[in-house]
């Protein structure tokens, strides 16, 4: 694991102008394209932004830079700098490593579907940073967001499909990028595809099958989540709560 230290020494004006820069084009498209932000900061004498990323490896790092280079919101970016290059009065980057694990042990949550709809075709796309293979449509569960209200929301964003969630397949934990992801299985209320360009390359229907089911995933961890959510049978029930004072949220099978 190495981390990318970036700061930028700015006219003190310019802290808002640069934050907003920042996160209409950087953040996006390195998030987008794997990059894990760490936290960013800005000095006392408003002097000084500081942004700390994470990756998996340099390589990792210039992979992604590669994916960023080409993204057309680096284009863009780089069309609106000149607007905040007077506020830049220099800029310098360094790469750390960790000398150890010092935060309360963590772990990613994601949620995906198998939606199919009425001739029972299912619902895949191929997101731009894992254009190699389709896979089933989700992503990550905000803090304090239900599980099952994230992942309709992440595939109504990226794909205009609204979904009916019916019963959950399986939980699966990814020890390396350290991902538990629990996996639904649904139904499509509407069929008309419109795909968000930022995050998505292709999106479709097909007719999936655990025979043809390498045709579309590349990826074994993939693939095994998806023939078990085309084969399940029953469902674990899921229930997202409040407590002190106790609120049933959502709950989905028995």
């Amino acid at each position: 694991m190495i981390f990318r230290k970036k700061t930028y020494h700015i006219e003190p004006g310019g802290v808002e102008a640069f934050t907003d820069f920042f996160h209409t084009y950087l953040l996006p498209n390195q998030w987008k394209h794997g990059a894990k932000l760490v936290g960013r900061w800005v000095s006392e004498d408003k002097r000084n932004i500081t942004a700390v990323w994470q990756y998996e490896s340099y390589e990792a790092y210039e992979q992604i830079e590669k994916r960023v280079r080409a993204d057309k919101l680096h284009t863009q970016a780089q069309s609106k700098k000149q607007l905040i290059s007077p506020f830049i009065l220099s800029s310098k980057q360094e790469f750390m490593e960790s000398t150890g694990n010092y935060h309360v042990p963590r772990h990613i949550v994601a949620v995906s579907g198998l939606i199919q709809n009425e001739a029972g075709e299912t619902l895949l796309v191929k997101t731009n940073w894992r254009n190699d293979t389709w896979e089933l449509p989700g992503g990550q569960v905000e803090e304090g967001a239900p599980l099952e209200t994230a992942l309709i929301r992440e595939i109504l964003e990226e794909t205009a499909i609204n979904v009916k969630l019916t019963k959950t397949t399986g939980v699966y934990q990814n020890i390396t990028s350290r991902i538990v992801s629990i996996v639904f299985k649904g139904i499509a209320l509407n069929t008309e595809i419109v795909k968000q360009d930022s995050e998505i390359q292709e999106a479709k229907f097909a007719m999936l099958t655990e025979e043809n089911i390498s045709e579309y995933f590349t990826r074994p961890h993939m693939a095994t989540r998806a023939v078990d959510a085309l084969k399940s049978a029953g469902s674990v029930p899921v229930e997202s709560v409040k407590v002190n004072p106790y609120e049933r949220l959502n709950r989905i099978g028995n």
